[in-house]
């Protein structure tokens, strides 16, 4: 399994941030496996799997590039650097420009543990590489940008709220399968069979959230590491497509009972008015009305207030047919 070695003040300085590069790699990964994780992955598929085979099919570099970069069991790091908090999708995609053609060549040998094909002998795969994650963007994420960047904003207020109650050992345990604190100042980043790797002291340590069901690690030299994981699936999923069970609907009201099929996951009021259409007064009056039935409560993480179902809103959850994990 993957071991990092880390000291407390590296973790203690530790800090989410959101990435565009991030989330079009995630969205690349979706579109090379074609399959959803759940209904809202598989509507975007279903919108996008056929200009993105276009695109492989107009550039015949294209789908040996990412079947090689992608790999097996490690991406080529040409492919995907580190993002810096705050980069922008252009900043990020320049440093995969950069990448020289002879590193590019060696790193995806690297990634499919033996020699290159053909197609692949080339000088240009920087360039190719930079073409078809820029498609990526601009055709497959960017029109969602700013609905993903809430949803993400969600998660990162969710997991902050973790950390002030359970510590940094109760968020790690939650991020994905195969991440977890070992105590001892060490993490298990994945479950791959890697040597233990020391973050050197004083390196940023980044946790990135995306929308897909992915996640992975990566590093910039020692100064900078990154751990990508899978949003909160409550946030990560379409909303609009998201069942409210029928019984509870008919009980305390459809828009009500949309409000308490998130809570799940702890989310705020502007987050709740980003993810349902409903205005912020609609959203605002439903709460009081749950917060006043006991079936959600208010938590507090730093300038932000979080709603979320409480110990009764779960049964009445359950017993309606709606529950889900968050």
């Amino acid at each position: 399994m993957g071991l990092w070695q880390i000291d407390t003040d590296t973790l203690a300085r530790s800090r989410f941030v959101l990435s565009p590069f991030a989330e079009t790699f995630a969205s690349l990964k979706l579109l090379h496996s074609g399959t959803g994780a759940h209904p809202g992955e598989e509507a975007w598929l279903r919108a996008h799997l056929p200009g993105y085979h276009a695109h492989l099919a107009a550039d015949p570099v294209a789908a040996p590039l990412v079947r090689a970069g992608l790999g097996k069991a490690w991406i080529a790091d040409f492919l995907c650097p580190t993002s810096c908090e705050g980069e922008s999708f252009e900043a990020t995609v320049a440093r995969v420009r950069a990448a020289g053609a002879g590193e590019a060549r060696a790193d995806l040998r690297v990634s499919l543990r033996g020699p290159l094909p053909a197609a692949l002998e080339r000088d240009d795969l920087p360039e190719r590489a930079t073409a078809l994650l820029t498609y990526v963007w601009e055709e497959t994420v960017r029109p969602y940008w700013e609905r993903r960047r809430r949803a993400l904003e969600a998660d990162v207020v969710a997991r902050t709220a973790r950390v002030s109650q359970g510590g940094w050992a109760a968020v790690l345990d939650s991020l994905r399968p195969g991440t977890r604190w070992l105590g001892g100042s060490r993490i298990q980043v994945n479950l791959n069979a890697y040597p233990p790797r020391e973050v050197a002291a004083g390196a940023d340590l980044l946790f990135m959230p995306v929308t897909p069901r992915t996640g992975w690690v990566s590093w910039e030299g020692r100064e900078r590491y990154a751990v990508v994981y899978p949003c909160l699936g409550a946030l990560a999923e379409d909303h609009d497509r998201r069942p409210v069970p029928a019984g509870l609907g008919r009980l305390i009201g459809t828009k009500r009972a949309a409000l308490l099929v998130l809570l799940g996951t702890p989310m705020t009021t502007t987050q709740l008015v980003a993810v349902t259409g409903q205005g912020l007064g609609s959203v605002g009056r439903h709460l009081r009305v749950l917060l006043d039935a006991g079936l959600v409560e208010r938590r507090r993480a730093g300038r932000s207030v979080l709603y979320v179902r409480t110990a009764p809103g779960e049964v009445l959850m359950e017993a309606s047919g709606g529950a889900r994990g968050a």
